[in-house]
């Protein structure tokens, strides 16, 4: 009975722990989120549902919607999730070393660079040139979703890379939204927060064991992190360096079920919930539209390959293990990803709905782009992998068979 039993569970375990549902899932939620945001019969409803106003009968500043409750409570898990992955790396993994360490630094400031310059030269003599923040932002969720869903045409190192680079890439879009688009940044609650972060460290120096007491100072620090007026899910990576190493698995094996199946698909759904109006073309039409398109698609990919290959060259940097150069290529595709950031950016940016509208479209555009052209590059690279190893048997075999026949 026991082992009919295990049969019948052992493949709903694989379903579970395999990374590459969870992409196949951001895409199923991206697709039926903007089909419902935009039929007649439930669009008002929809978009009631994420964005409608919660009334707190207290006075505390807290998320004022469902969908910003997603955003920076439930995605601070995704965010740790990810911190623990990269701290683990850091500490004895693929970026361990400080050339490894230095190159998403350096690949994740050449992400941001030169798609802001592309935006920039599409707007310079317009008064829309203060958007250039928007395409310099990586969809951490998405690319590494989507690299899930590649497999093993993308190897762990890579994934490992996209990862950290998209953290850096999300710190710096924050840092950027914080000193050319924050009006509402708070120096003294960001003052209480590195307090509060300091004692989450003292907990870690006097080797207090993770409990209930990190617990709650980790939301303490949610709270004030949320309140000082940047991106409060970031508090996630935050919690990760500051909890020992040795309790990282077990935080890990707790949560990683609920941010891959719930928090990631409830995150696509409140996000992709935009109408698309008639005119979508316009985005094309548009310095705008034309300077986000570019930047994410092309600017993207291009800046993190010739920064990362100028820092190898100078031998300051080197690649993780196993991944080739037209991987890297590939991987800045991914990162031409820039859904989250980007539209949060776009708001701050534009104060006018109808260039919201356009900025909004061109970034889904920009999505389907990268994801196509990621997918397709990764699953060439793959085939011409097996073509070349496939002639190179045939061309060991064909000498032996020639002797074995004279």
């Amino acid at each position: 009975m026991k082992k009919i039993l295990n049969k019948a569970i052992n493949p709903l375990k694989i379903l579970i722990n395999d990374s590459r549902i969870v992409g196949l899932l951001l895409i199923i939620c991206t697709i039926v989120s903007l089909f419902v945001a935009n039929s007649n019969k439930y669009q008002a409803m929809y978009a009631n549902l994420w964005n409608a106003t919660i009334n707190y009968h207290f006075n505390i500043h807290l998320p004022e919607s469902f969908a910003s409750w997603i955003n920076n409570f439930l995605m601070s898990f995704f965010f740790l999730m990810a911190g623990m992955e990269i701290k683990r790396e850091l500490l004895g993994g693929e970026l361990s070393s400080f050339k490894k360490a230095l190159l998403p630094f350096g690949a994740a400031l050449g992400g941001m660079v030169v798609p802001a310059f592309i935006f920039v030269a599409f707007n310079l003599h317009t008064s829309h040139i203060h958007g250039w923040g928007i395409p310099t932002a990586t969809d951490i969720a998405f690319s590494i979703g989507i690299a899930s869903l590649l497999g093993k045409r993308v190897p762990m190192g890579l994934k490992i890379l996209l990862m950290a680079l998209a953290i850096i890439d999300d710190l710096g879009a924050i840092v950027i939204v914080a000193l050319f688009y924050g009006n509402h940044f708070s120096w003294v609650f960001m003052a209480i927060s590195a307090v509060i972060y300091a004692m989450l460290l003292a907990c870690n120096y006097f080797k207090i064991k993770f409990g209930a007491l990190q617990i709650v100072i980790s939301l303490i620090l949610w709270y004030t992190v949320y309140n000082s007026g940047i991106e409060a899910s970031i508090s996630g990576v935050l919690v990760a360096f500051a909890t020992p190493t040795k309790f990282l698995p077990n935080i890990e094996k707790a949560i990683h079920r609920y941010v891959n199946f719930l928090i990631l698909p409830l995150f696509a759904l409140a996000n992709t919930a935009i109408f698309l109006p008639s005119d979508i073309g316009a985005a094309l039409q548009t310095t705008v539209g034309l300077g986000i398109i570019f930047g994410l698609v092309v600017g993207k990919p291009l800046g993190i390959f010739i920064f990362s290959r100028v820092l190898v060259a100078l031998n300051v940097a080197s690649l993780p293990r196993g991944v080739k150069w037209k991987q890297v290529l590939g991987m800045g595709m991914l990162a031409g990803i820039g859904f989250t950031m980007s539209i949060f950016t776009t708001m701050l940016a534009f104060k006018d709905p109808e260039f919201q509208n356009i900025a909004k479209i061109a970034i889904i555009i920009s999505v389907v782009l990268s994801l196509i052209l990621s997918m397709a590059y990764f699953v060439l690279l793959t085939f011409k992998a097996k073509v070349m190893e496939f002639e190179i048997t045939k061309n060991e075999v064909s000498p032996s068979l020639h002797q074995s026949l004279a």
